[in-house]
């Protein structure tokens, strides 16, 4: 039985509708505010929300922002409205509707969008729409956040520069346009076989997923610059992700300065978590929430000393290191309170496996990045050790310390704002 959550200011309309979705064998609860509907979507997640864009509180565009926003839009939504106009449903399709109904609703109409949003479930939900809370709000990321927002309609390539795990995929699911296909083409061989593929005349549009682009040869690199005129002509929205050393394998001649020029027409840099620490508490929250409501791990809270202990990690895999850990813990805690021990327990246990042993450091990459990216993480493990003291650090790790400013300047890694001499 499915729950269905009906929100219109209108008693007439949300009886009606609540009668005829209880005849087809749904439970249904029915609200006339969007503040009663916060209430109902803070005590659980419904699995479909009929919400009307016209109400006296809060109108039902501002409510679904406030809910991709918060992480909470994770049920599909279906827009009512008797003054609809092609520019509201664009809009409230881009923030995650998936379906909008115009009043008077006719009765099979209703009953169809509400089966077919149904039947796809959480999976109906615009990837775009459940992102970009799971980043962060603190200063970096809030600029992040409107950096992407400008770019978003463009057609320009966009390059990724970042960290492993800094939310490379939310970002580059977030500029992609919804009513497009989603093409991943990640490596050598998945890249190549696209390319055969256009060069096939196949279909193309949508938007090529480049993860890793700096870890190309130099022959798949030329291949994809050949390529390109083709794609952009084709609507084509290439977004390209790299490590932060990218520009360091141009200037080693590793990477074609042409391909960096063309696939950075637009280049956002994404801040690793250690540079916005007090995302940690919230982004962990909001992970466990997700998990639980997605029946992936049991009902769990997480301890002010638990949050605490999270927020001063230095996460060297960041958020994708932070999801894994939030869910380990909470599979393993033994209440229904995740305790400091428990996310002790947890971190202590990355040292299990090969790829977890170095903290999400991948052993299939080539030697290069597989070097910064440890140097990175080696780094970041005695900042932290050295309480952010400079002196203390160069001590620690056996370096001069003009050598050593200028060792985390190549890496990206930044010292605490209050780092001490």
């Amino acid at each position: 039985m499915s729950q269905i959550l009906v929100v219109d200011d209108e008693v007439g309309i949300r009886e009606l509708l609540g009668e005829i979705l209880a005849d087809e064998g749904h439970s249904v609860s029915v609200v006339s505010s969007a503040a009663e509907a916060r209430r109902a979507r803070g005590r659980a997640r419904p699995d479909l929300v009929l919400l009307d864009i016209w109400m006296p509180d809060t109108d039902g565009i501002t409510l679904l922002k406030e809910w991709a926003g918060s992480g909470q839009l994770t049920m599909p939504v279906i827009m009512m409205s008797g003054h609809g106009t092609i520019d509201t449903a664009v809009e409230a399709t881009r923030i995650g509707a998936v379906g909008f109904l115009e009043k008077p609703i006719a009765l099979q109409k209703l009953i169809a969008t509400v089966d077919k949003a149904l039947a796809r479930g959480a999976a109906a939900v615009p990837a775009a729409a459940q992102t970009l809370a799971f980043l962060g709000r603190s200063g970096p990321v809030a600029e992040l956040r409107q950096r992407l927002e400008r770019v978003r309609e463009l057609h320009e390539p966009v390059l990724l520069l970042g960290e492993p795990g800094s939310g490379e995929e939310l970002c580059a699911r977030f500029l992609h346009r919804g009513h497009m296909g989603w093409r991943p083409a990640q490596g050598e061989e998945a890249l190549r076989a696209f390319l055969a593929g256009l060069a096939a005349g196949e279909g193309t549009g949508g938007t090529l997923y480049l993860p890793g682009v700096d870890r190309l040869g130099l022959a798949t690199q030329a291949a994809l610059l050949g390529s390109l005129p083709d794609l952009l002509r084709a609507d084509t929205r290439i977004v390209a992700t790299a490590l932060t050393t990218l520009p360091t394998r141009v200037a080693a001649g590793e990477f074609l300065p042409e391909l960096f020029a063309r696939l950075g027409a637009v280049t956002l840099r994404l801040p690793p978590l250690r540079e916005h620490p007090e995302d940690v508490p919230e982004l962990a929250g909001l992970i466990l929430g997700r998990l639980v409501e997605s029946k992936e791990a049991p009902h769990r809270t997480l301890s002010t000393a638990a949050l605490n202990q999270l927020r001063m990690y230095p996460w060297p895999g960041n958020l994708a290191q932070l999801e894994a850990v939030v869910k380990s813990a909470a599979l393993a805690a033994s209440g229904t309170e995740i305790t400091p021990a428990d996310v002790g327990a947890t971190l202590s246990q990355q040292g299990d496996g090969a790829t977890a042993a170095l903290g999400g450091l991948s052993l299939d990459s080539d030697l290069r990045t597989a070097r910064d990216a440890f140097e990175r993480m080696f780094f970041e493990y005695h900042i932290a050790r050295a309480g952010g003291n400079v002196s203390r650090l160069a001590e620690r790790v056996g370096l001069e310390r003009t050598h050593l400013y200028r060792k985390l300047k190549q890496l990206g890694v930044a010292l605490p704002r209050s780092h001490k001499e």
